[in-house]
């Protein structure tokens, strides 16, 4: 009897410390539950501040890295490095940055339309070479025409013409120099003549520069610091042409001979590639700077009561984005 109630005692406090074990195990269990949840929470919280960033938001500034983050660090020196070589200036800027060995970019007011001045010539180049490597144009062709003629067909009147007489005879390889090196115009002229505006406006469309237009005779060319960009940056990864065509339209940008903007302010040994445009009040300098620790592209329009002031700026602006991108 004494036996039996041992053992129904024994049982009993078995079953007791088996149900203390698992109550134990319950509770550790939960908690270990609600600090994962209480962590998952608080740190869903901190990353909230740091969510992607789209490069083609305009009326405003940013600074993506490789994977779209926009680091603060990194914004506020480019962004205060641009602004302060801005500082007092009462024109109305447009900038475009990118870092092509990091994908750093900085945009400011990146979508407002201004007149291209002498940067439709980019265009009328890689056009050129387009129908070059199809067979359509040779290098060598010889391109002639009256100054008359040519004002005539561009609807340049007496009192905005260059000259009013004479006539240009040029090849189509020189012409192509000229236009970008010099930025002549009657050069341009003669070749825009010969691929067609019509031709242009196809290579636009094509490779989604959608915010540009060279409407002949209808309005002035027209575009973006964006799509001025975005050209710089297919030309440099070869998706313009093919690449003996593309290293060539490199080395000609490379050879512009117009240097109070982009390079004014650099090392003397800097590689600069670039076009220039201006007209009225309008004054730009867009091209690919070269350098040790990476190559980049900057793209600034301007419209000022002063273009020689904007030249000005448009220098320093791009001295502060060197130095930012080789500190």
């Amino acid at each position: 009897m004494e036996k039996q109630i041992a053992t129904k005692f024994f049982i009993k406090r078995q079953r007791r410390k088996r149900r203390r074990l698992i109550q134990t195990f319950v509770l550790i269990l939960i908690t270990v539950v609600a600090v994962g949840f209480v962590f998952m929470f608080f740190r869903g919280i901190s990353g909230k501040s740091g969510g992607l960033v789209n490069p083609f938001v305009s009326s405003g500034s940013n600074l993506n890295s490789p994977n779209g983050v926009n680091p603060p660090e990194a914004e506020n020196q480019i962004e205060k490095a641009v602004k302060n070589a801005l500082v007092d200036t009462k024109g109305d800027y447009a900038v475009a940055i990118k870092n092509l060995k990091t994908g750093e970019s900085y945009f400011l007011n990146e979508k407002k339309i201004y007149e291209t001045g002498s940067l439709y010539k980019l265009w009328v180049m890689a056009t050129a070479y387009q129908q070059i490597q199809e067979g359509i144009l040779t290098k060598d062709e010889i391109l002639s025409d009256s100054v008359r003629n040519l004002n005539q067909k561009f609807n340049i009147g007496p009192a905005d013409a260059e000259m009013t007489s004479g006539a240009f005879s040029m090849s189509v390889a020189s012409a192509i120099k000229q236009m970008i090196t010099i930025s002549h115009n009657y050069a341009a002229m003669l070749l825009t003549d010969k691929v067609k505006s019509s031709s242009v406006e196809i290579f636009l469309k094509s490779n989604i520069f959608s915010s540009s237009a060279l409407r002949e005779g209808v309005e002035a060319p027209s575009s973006n610091a964006f799509d001025i960009m975005l050209f710089f940056e297919k030309l440099y990864k070869g998706e313009l042409a093919n690449p003996e065509d593309t290293t060539e339209m490199l080395e000609i940008l490379k050879g512009q001979q117009s240097d109070g903007g982009l390079p004014k302010y650099l090392p003397p040994t800097t590689i600069v590639a670039n076009k220039t445009g201006d007209i009225g009040w309008f004054k730009h300098d867009a091209g690919i700077v070269y350098t040790e620790k990476g190559d980049y592209i900057i793209v600034v329009m301007s419209k000022s009561d002063s273009p020689a002031g904007a030249q000005d700026r448009i220098a320093l602006i791009s001295k502060a984005v060197y130095e930012y991108f080789n500190k």
